[in-house]
């Protein structure tokens, strides 16, 4: 039995999928949370959010993401960073999981990646589980009835969560697989009830795919000046530099809050929503956010709640500090209605620096925005992480490792080339420690960082006193109307100078000898950077 609408070109017979129960196509979500609750998937909310649990996998599974390892990828795909599975182990992986999904009920949306015409990816996603429907349904794109009457999938997903791989017959590491065969534009996902990896799977063809096009895939946040879509700006940034709140400016349209595209036209999300994190969210710091979870279909992983009043704890992470929720971009008031952007005026890049050495803004040059868009840095703190007992620091490239098929370094002369080309200007943001480190000092005033990074979007910025940082090379303002000019020298900060210089050129030795596994790699500019 198939409810719903059905492309009679395209059903899942042609992709070698029969036998099925039922099949659910296109429900929308009304449909799909009704679905989801008749199948005691999770339980109904306040305000209709759905509050679902994943089980044992609370996050992406990176050690079980696995590349097909063909002809055509064998020399565009970064195997340190992919690991790669044969082919033959592909196909029995593949026969496998459809001899495993006859007879089951499956759930399939016909969704799209990117907002723009042009370079957006058309999947199609076939989900064992309702609510990974009703998430994959937020997450990605919706064509509308007349775009769906002769949708053809350009990439295929299957996830199934009950399916269990054998690592001995499927070259793989664990019962939990997530594999992408380029060739057959597949993707298999299975052992694993994580709705992440749903839509990271997307990002992750999108990164491989349009690169090839002259596209820049990002990890990244956008938003720009209301009315003005060609002011244009990009937050980067790994999780719990601010990445999200900084960018969720409600004098601002949001384009969207975590993956986008930087086409030759300009700015595109790729998403159609958002996949917040919701521990310690709170109605005063993040209203808009926190108002999604009492809205109907929002989708609630992994989050205590009261079994009688469905009062949700915003605090208790005895589930996993990594709950969410996962809402479509129109819950959002500010937010763009076409996800469309310009190109950036302003590319910012955020690091939270437990370190205290670095300024709380800091202007780039085109090859020091490459230099510090491959570093990735940012650093954990002490108590974060058992035996952390110092600041320690991160280097994720591109802001975004795990999803970086191809090497970093063609992300990085495509964003270098990019900021040259259309006269962006990049910002390094330290939402960090200053006066000290970790555990001596004071992390940076929130009304600093936003002084500074308004006077950065509204291009008053451009007009200060910059000098260069003896350590790094970047230019710092000397001063900034409504920030304390002592912030914006770090070692001003410290009560002992000599320590900070210390502190300085050892994070920045961290940064030399991070970066030589790209030096060969990279254009003459960026090295000369890189070697000060």
């Amino acid at each position: 039995m198939e409810t719903g609408r059905v492309n009679p070109n395209q059903r899942l017979q042609d992709q070698g999928i029969t036998d099925l129960g039922h099949v659910h196509y296109n429900l929308i979500e009304p449909a799909l949370v009704e679905q989801a609750l008749r199948r005691g998937e999770g339980t109904l909310g306040r305000g209709g959010a759905l509050l679902v649990d994943t089980g044992k996998h609370t996050g992406r599974s990176p050690q079980d993401k696995f590349v097909v390892r063909t002809p055509s990828v064998e020399g565009t795909i970064w195997w340190d960073n992919n690991k790669p599975m044969r082919p033959d182990a592909f196909d029995r992986l593949h026969t496998d999981m459809l001899a495993h999904m006859k007879g089951g009920d499956y759930f399939v949306q016909d969704l799209y990646g990117g907002a723009d015409p042009q370079h957006r990816l058309d999947v199609r996603v076939i989900n064992e589980l309702a609510w990974h429907n009703l998430f994959v349904r937020h997450l990605l794109r919706r064509p509308s009835s007349a775009e769906l009457e002769d949708y053809i999938p350009d990439y295929t997903i299957i996830n199934c969560p009950t399916f269990k791989a054998d690592p001995e017959r499927h070259g793989c590491r664990s019962e939990t697989v997530i594999v992408l065969n380029f060739d057959k534009k597949l993707i298999l996902i299975g052992g694993t009830e994580y709705a992440g990896e749903n839509k990271k799977s997307v990002f992750t063809l999108l990164n491989y795919i349009l690169p090839g096009k002259g596209v820049m895939a990002m990890h990244c946040s956008a938003n720009h000046a209301p009315g003005n879509p060609v002011d244009t700006a990009i937050f980067f940034g790994l999780s719990g530099t601010g990445k999200t709140t900084l960018s969720a400016d409600p004098t601002r349209v949001l384009i969207g809050d975590d993956e986008h595209g930087w086409s030759p036209r300009g700015t595109f999300n790729f998403e159609g929503g958002c996949y917040a994190k919701t521990i310690n969210l709170s109605a005063e710091a993040e209203p808009e956010i926190y108002a999604t979870c009492s809205m109907f279909g929002t989708v609630i992983e992994n989050m205590v709640f009261d079994k009688d009043t469905l009062e949700l704890d915003f605090e208790d992470d005895s589930l996993t500090a990594n709950m969410r929720c996962a809402y479509p971009l129109h819950y959002i008031s500010n937010a763009s209605d076409s996800a469309l952007g310009g190109h950036p005026k302003n590319v910012i890049m955020l690091t939270c620096d437990a370190f205290g050495v670095l300024p709380p803004i800091a202007r780039l040059s085109p090859a020091q925005a490459e230099y510090h868009f491959l570093s990735g840095f940012t650093s954990k703190v002490a108590g974060t992480e058992k035996g952390v007992t110092e600041p320690e620091p991160t280097f994720s490239t591109c802001f975004g490792a795990p999803f970086m098929p191809r090497r970093p370094e063609v992300y990085g002369a495509l964003l270098r080339e990019k900021i040259a080309k259309h006269g962006a200007t990049c910002w390094l943001v330290n939402t960090g420690w200053t006066g000290g480190a970790y555990g001596t000092g004071s992390r940076m005033p929130i009304k600093a960082t936003r002084a500074l990074l308004s006077a950065a979007l509204d291009g008053s910025l451009a007009d200060a006193e910059f000098r260069k940082d003896p350590h790094f090379g970047f230019e710092v303002p000397e001063e900034v109307e409504g920030v304390a000019s002592i912030l914006l020298d770090p070692r001003r900060t410290w009560d002992n100078p000599e320590a900070y210089d210390r502190q300085a050129a050892k994070l920045a030795g961290m940064f030399a000898e991070n970066f030589v596994q790209y030096e060969n790699f990279i254009h003459e500019d960026v090295r000369a950077v890189a070697i000060g």
